[in-house]
């Protein structure tokens, strides 16, 4: 009678643990989707409880990133660069790979970063950003995906932005601080002072102020969804509140879980992506500060549902992201309006703006060589306007394909050194009927000689275009349809 009591209570005890762990599972599935998911969110990021010591075995320690970033940079140092943007609060250098055909130098060419391990316990974007790095350099030569990118792309990656962080196994970093409500908001200026910041927030600021990125990512864990602005709204409720890209945000957010091996399939995401605010409201947020002041857009990746997995699983999620970090480099360069702005005057590149008719957004152009990269969703017409400070502004009304395409505009000065030579002339003290006679007089007799100034300046005017349009050629990114405005 006792043994058949046992075995009743045994079954009755596993039934009940079966049952409770799948009620569990649902029960946090489902208060993610309701209403109150921004209090779950709220809960996740305050528990700083420590995980055990063997959840971060098979994990690189931050001296072993280090020496895997410089061995990456010996081995590759044909297409790549180390360098670091600044430190830690416990001095750990925030070392930065970048890869490009010509890395250190400054071209016409748009430039990409990868930000990971921005909280410190989700350092699974640490792992695959090096391995990221390393299949780049392994198939550079044999993948053409991989050497579009090489050649046409500066890529930079920060594998941990929060080395502290993943020491401690906790989200913040030394101080304690989430790193991802740090930086200013376009809502709350609680947090404008710059010298209140933490060391690795100044460092990613200084970071945007020295290269003009076109777009970036950052890893996270916890969820498998990419997650596009506003992060945050105005009065703080849970809606979606969309940016004045919000279209291009979903393009390229899209290229990401679509590229994914399964994030495109998510029940809770549909199609695998998110506005920031619908999903849950964050004020300091890194993604919206890189858009608004960097001009810069920036995804936000939730690359595994698990925050922290066993490290035998990181090759499997590799696999399910390779593809799709490298379509959104990519994308950089397939899609968009590329172009660069110059001026009729000089044939010099003219560092402006590039505006889009109805997107309330300014894309700033390069300084160097006045090249923009406008990322925009594909098979739409657009009118695109380029405007430097003392030029003429031009518009141009395009059809931008599922391919990318290129828009170049010379710009005439606003008073030509003609029209001011001709105005001083006009200015002079003489009388009316001096000044008409002098000009009668030297338009009668040198008439010949102003026809051929006049048809010399239209050659030399030609040979500058021309030179333009070579200079133009001589740095071409990739076969795009052109345009010259």
């Amino acid at each position: 009678m006792n043994l058949v009591i046992c075995l009743l209570f045994s079954f009755f005890l596993r039934h009940v643990i079966a049952r409770g762990g799948q009620r569990s599972a649902s029960f946090y599935a489902g208060f993610r989707n309701d209403s109150y998911a921004a209090f779950a969110r709220h809960l996740f990021e305050e528990n700083q409880s420590q995980p055990s010591i063997d959840i971060a075995r098979g994990y690189m320690t931050n001296s072993e990133l280090e020496k895997a970033v410089k061995e990456f940079g010996q081995r590759c140092s044909h297409i790549s660069r180390i360098y670091s943007i600044g430190t830690s609060v416990n001095g750990v250098p925030l070392w930065v790979i970048e890869i490009s055909d010509k890395p250190s130098e400054e071209e016409p060419e748009p430039a990409f970063k990868f930000v990971g391990n921005v909280h410190g316990d989700e350092p699974v974007g640490r792992e695959l950003l090096i391995l990221l790095a390393n299949w780049i350099c392994d198939n550079y030569m044999s993948d053409p995906l991989v050497k579009l990118i090489v050649e046409n792309v500066h890529l930079h990656i920060l594998p941990s932005m929060n080395p502290d962080g993943f020491s401690l196994r906790r989200r913040g970093n030394a101080n304690g601080i989430d790193l991802n409500r740090d930086f200013p908001d376009q809502f709350f200026p609680w947090n404008d002072d710059e010298d209140a910041r933490q060391p690795e927030t100044k460092a990613i600021m200084s970071w945007l102020r020295e290269i003009h990125f076109t777009a970036s990512a950052s890893l996270h864990g916890g969820a498998l969804v990419a997650n596009y602005p506003w992060d945050g709204t105005q009065d703080k409720r849970r809606n979606y509140y969309a940016c004045p890209d919000d279209g291009t945000f979903r393009f390229l957010a899209s290229v990401y879980s679509q590229s994914h091996y399964n994030m495109s399939l998510s029940k809770e995401f549909k199609a695998g992506i998110t506005n920031g605010a619908s999903w849950y409201p964050i004020y300091g947020g890194m993604q919206d500060w890189n858009y608004i002041y960097g001009g810069c857009f920036e995804l936000t990746l939730e690359i595994s549902d698990n925050k922290w997995p066993n490290a035998k699983e990181l090759p499997t999620i590799w696999e399910y992201n390779k593809m799709s970090m490298l379509n959104l480099v990519a994308s950089l360069v397939k899609t968009g309006v590329h172009g660069r702005v110059f001026s009729s005057d000089s044939g010099r590149p003219s560092p402006g703006s590039i505006t889009i008719k109805g997107i309330n957004y300014t894309v700033k152009a390069g300084r160097a060589f006045a090249d923009y990269h406008r990322l925009l969703v594909p098979v739409e017409r657009y009118e695109v306007m380029a405007a430097v400070p003392g030029y003429k502004s031009k518009a141009t009304s395009i059809w931008l394909g599922e391919e990318a395409m290129t828009v170049d505009f010379i710009l005439d000065p606003e008073v030509t050194s003609e029209g001011t030579l001709l105005r001083s002339i006009c200015d002079c003290n003489c009388g009316g009927k001096s000044r008409h006679l002098l000009v009668d007089y030297f338009w009668g007799i040198h008439f010949e000689v102003y026809l051929v100034l006049i048809v010399v300046l239209a050659f030399l005017c030609i040979l500058l275009r021309r030179r333009i349009k070579i200079n133009l050629l001589k740095h071409r990114q990739s076969p795009k349809r052109s345009v010259m405005v």
